[in-house]
């Protein structure tokens, strides 16, 4: 198990070697790996949403595909499709991108909701259902979406449904003047983006090792008060008159899974609620529908669980 630990550790040193800071989102998807969960990654342009996806496929020794969502994107050309032989006579399921490891779904919110709902079977039941038929998905099967925030002319905001089977929402800050600096000088010493392999990415871990970590974080010790801490935070969020749809049961599981994970990475085989803490709002934010007129007044989600955090009594 701490071969395991230590190769999941390894990634972030890996991921390092193409992207400059943003140590909380490469380890929000390091626990999105060992919870089997899927994550939506957001920021503004040019903030390496995409390298940072790119350079973590490139240290796991797992089979990865890229597809950028468009406005002509058919569901079809993202789970697959029955198509016809000539030579053969026959008709034969081709497998989509979907079958993969780690899919990267760029700019999710640019094409139309018939096509990202061919993305929730795959994410919730990790299989594929065409012709009547059932295909079942690779394991592991991690969905990493990349959308814009501020850009919404052409785009297709994720419904409610979709929104809550990712299992973490991690935001993409623009960096800080010291890490703009460091990306700079990358750039004048011949880094290239394109060529992650020059930069001396290598696989660090694989399927076997999160297997290995995935057993141990199911036996990562929950205490009582720790389960009631998670639940009295879910419940806070559907009391607030601010919010029109607070955290689902669903919203409560993915906290505690991404609880535990956090603890075991952390090197601990039990949880605390500071772990809950940790980990709430990248848990939980996408899972808050804020009603129209609290926006205006400049009320957010983050907003909201600051103020949860705040109110609901932490056990000891």
């Amino acid at each position: 198990m701490q071969d395991a630990r230590a190769a999941l550790i390894a990634l972030r040193t890996e991921v390092g070697k193409a992207v400059v800071g943003n140590d909380a989102a490469v380890t929000g998807l390091i626990l999105a790996l060992l919870c089997r969960g899927h994550v939506l990654l957001e920021g503004v342009p040019g903030v390496a949403k995409t390298l940072l996806v790119r350079a973590l496929a490139a240290s796991l020794d797992l089979k990865t595909t890229r597809v950028q969502f468009t406005p002509d994107l058919m569901p079809g050309d993202v789970t697959g499709s029955i198509v016809y032989d000539a030579h053969s006579g026959e008709f034969s399921f081709r497998e989509g991108p979907v079958f993969t490891n780690l899919l990267l779904a760029d700019e999710i919110n640019r094409t139309p909701p018939k096509t990202q709902s061919s993305l929730l079977e795959a994410m919730e039941e990790r299989q594929v259902s065409i012709d009547g038929v059932s295909r079942p998905l690779p394991d592991p099967f991690v969905v990493i979406a990349t959308q814009n925030p501020v850009e919404y002319e052409g785009t297709y905001p994720l419904p409610e449904a979709q929104l809550d089977r990712f299992l973490l929402k991690l935001t993409m800050p623009a960096p800080s003047r010291e890490d703009e600096i460091g990306i700079l000088w990358r750039h004048v010493q011949g880094f290239d983006p394109r060529n992650l392999a020059a930069a001396g990415v290598r696989p660090v871990a694989g399927a076997a090792e999160l297997a290995a970590a995935r057993e141990a974080v199911a036996k990562v010790t929950v205490g009582p008060e720790v389960i009631g801490y998670v639940v009295d935070l879910c419940r806070a969020t559907r009391e607030l008159p601010a919010v029109r749809i607070g955290v689902s049961p669903r919203g409560a599981t993915a906290l505690l899974a991404v609880t535990r994970a956090w603890a075991w990475l952390s090197g601990r085989d039990y949880a605390t609620p500071d772990d809950v803490k940790a980990l709430a709002r990248p848990a939980l934010r996408h899972r808050l529908d804020v009603r129209p007129e609290a926006e205006l007044e400049g009320v957010t989600s983050d907003g909201v669980l600051d103020r949860v955090l705040a109110s609901v009594p932490v056990p000891r």
